[in-house]
């Protein structure tokens, strides 16, 4: 019992005061350490707006009472606004999964292209597009896997950017992944796709809707749920990619 009584008076400190020394309350002793930096960006994360036009994307993306934004907002005729600082975090990616993190907006930076969802992207947007995917790319080393969409990272609840998005053209200039099917080979027996999907990055608690997002993505079909034999081959291919390093 004796050893009780020292616990039982820390409870009613704690009942006493509400928060222990140190807590919330900020009692910490602060001794600040010059060795720091600012926490630094590890993935991109792309969006269109699937509005009409930039300047309705704007006022959404600036509204106190809308609790939505991003990093950087690029128009169809290529005009870039820049809307929050890389460091800080925008409120872009909304609940989100990819490879078990569960906040992408606290590690990625964010970009809405302006684009209704049911049309080609601009060329104006793409050309400047790419210089600033190189320009992240390189000032926070992300890895050529760590480039994804929207819908990878929320399957669940969205669907941008469409299939229309250029994908394939991104990932051979090292942003994101791509697979032709003449480099994949059919998948090995007892490949179990579902598995391979979550080892991708997808969140997998709803099968069909990261089915959907893998096929738009890598595809750029989302006309049917289920993964073909060349879904599956190109699954593993990516698959062997994302394990591969990047080239210097």
């Amino acid at each position: 019992m004796r050893h009780l009584f020292p616990l039982l008076a820390l409870v009613g400190l704690v009942a006493g005061c509400g928060t222990l020394p140190g807590g919330p309350t900020g009692a910490y002793d602060w001794v600040p350490s010059p060795n720091f930096n600012a926490r630094r960006p590890n993935y991109v994360v792309l969006h269109q707006t699937s509005n009409g036009d930039a300047a309705t994307a704007l006022r959404t993306l600036t509204n106190p009472l809308k609790s939505v934004s991003t990093h950087y907002l690029i128009g169809r005729d290529g005009r870039v606004l820049q809307l929050v600082a890389e460091d800080a975090r925008a409120w872009h990616a909304g609940a989100s999964w990819w490879g078990g993190l569960t906040d992408l907006n606290s590690a990625s930076i964010g970009i809405e292209l302006d684009n209704d969802g049911t049309e080609a992207f601009a060329d104006a947007q793409i050309a400047v597009l790419l210089p600033l995917l190189a320009d992240l790319k390189a000032r926070y080393k992300i890895p050529a896997a760590n480039f994804i969409g929207h819908a990878d990272v929320a399957p669940r609840r969205k669907a941008d950017p469409s299939r229309h998005f250029p994908w394939q053209a991104l990932a051979g200039l090292g942003f994101g992944l791509w697979c032709e099917l003449e480099e994949a080979t059919p998948a090995a027996p007892g490949f179990d796709a579902l598995l391979g999907l979550a080892a991708l990055g997808y969140d997998t608690r709803d099968p069909l809707m990261a089915t959907l997002a893998f096929r738009r993505h890598f595809s750029g079909d989302d006309s049917r749920g289920e993964l073909d034999a060349d879904d599956r081959a190109r699954l593993q291919c990516l698959l062997r990619k994302k394990l591969s390093p990047d080239p210097p």
